[in-house]
């Protein structure tokens, strides 16, 4: 628990091994560059082939009119942020460094095989479909949480899931594609929160990484901190009112054969205001196959990617770090 950075009440300066070298913080450019904005209570149609559109362009969006109601994102966006405002001695019993935990409070993680820690606590709970028994799993306090995140994450699952199907179907593929075990593992949701930091200019909330699952929906905060990778640059993501933020995750670009691909990203920190945003990711069963979808492959057209479970997945995920780079490598044919 002494590792939470949130328990601490000011930050006075920034200890060294928050501090990234110059080459892994570049700054982020000065282009203005908008991710879509979809809304998703228009045609089907036209729906369809903006998400697609944006999909192969940027593998990165935003959605409104989800049908996640305002009421659901405000007692989240509230709920997390009370969390972490709850004194140290009443998170100490949820926080463990076991990676392998599916619900833990956790901080400072590196993803990479350097010392440099990230400017970060998390919150991590994994949730089936539906929720059902492993909200008992979940922290007791505050007294809404599991009730207010029930609430949360099955619409929210339902919009991922209904933008993958928007997505086989602009593809060619049946629609009900990621049905099922494809999409049969438990949700995740991770709650990141960015305490005010000393120092944003040498530090990073999160270092450039890429998901590991197939599609993410981010509620990203009205604070300002989430960048994209983008033509070799790196673009700041503008916040949309009761907007989720979507990606792809590298099973998703295995499983398309590349047609999608999944985008670095990264979050910053600021001086002046803490940041708390949600991601919901979701999830393959551990031990199905992933691979290129036939439809996706044929002549003049291989496969490029080696069919894997999600279990070996995660396996090389965690030893390779969660450079796009480096994930690519490890399973392209």
């Amino acid at each position: 628990m002494a590792n939470l950075l949130s328990s601490a009440p000011i930050h006075a300066s920034l200890p060294d091994c928050f501090v990234f070298p110059p080459d892994q913080r570049p700054p982020a450019s000065s282009q203005a560059v908008s991710l879509p904005v979809i809304d998703l209570s228009r045609g089907r149609d036209e729906v369809r082939r903006a998400v697609l559109d944006a999909g192969k362009e940027l593998g990165f969006f935003q959605v409104v009119n989800h049908g996640v109601s305002a009421e659901a994102i405000r007692d989240m966006e509230a709920v997390c942020a009370e969390f972490f405002r709850l004194p140290a001695e009443e998170k100490a019993a949820f926080y463990s460094e076991d990676t392998d935990k599916p619900n833990r409070l956790f901080s400072s993680t590196t993803y990479e095989l350097g010392d440099e820690k990230y400017w970060r606590d998390c919150l991590r709970l994994a949730c089936g479909s539906p929720v059902g028994d492993t909200k008992n799993n979940w922290p007791d306090k505050p007294k809404k949480l599991r009730e207010v995140v029930e609430k949360f994450v099955e619409p929210t699952r339902g919009v991922g899931m209904e933008l993958l199907r928007l997505l086989c179907e602009g593809m060619g593929l049946r629609p009900d594609y990621f049905e099922g075990d494809l999409t049969g593992g438990n949700v995740i949701i991770n709650v990141n929160h960015y305490p005010p930091c000393p120092a944003p200019g040498l530090t990073l909330g999160l270092p450039p990484h890429c998901d590991r699952n197939l599609i993410t929906l981010l509620l990203q905060s009205t604070v300002p901190g989430l960048q994209v990778s983008y033509k070799g640059d790196w673009i700041n993501v503008e916040s949309v009112p009761n907007a989720f933020v979507v990606n792809f995750g590298h099973l998703l670009e295995i499983a398309t054969n590349g047609v999608l691909k999944s985008i670095e990203h990264r979050a910053m920190t600021n001086a002046a205001l803490a940041r708390t945003s949600v991601a919901t990711f979701i999830m393959p069963a551990a031990d199905i196959p992933i691979g290129p979808a036939e439809e996706l492959v044929g002549e003049g057209n291989p496969p490029r990617y080696r069919t894997v479970t999600f279990d070996e997945f995660m396996r090389v995920y965690k030893t390779v770090g969660a450079r796009r780079e480096s994930v690519e490598k490890a399973f392209k044919l």
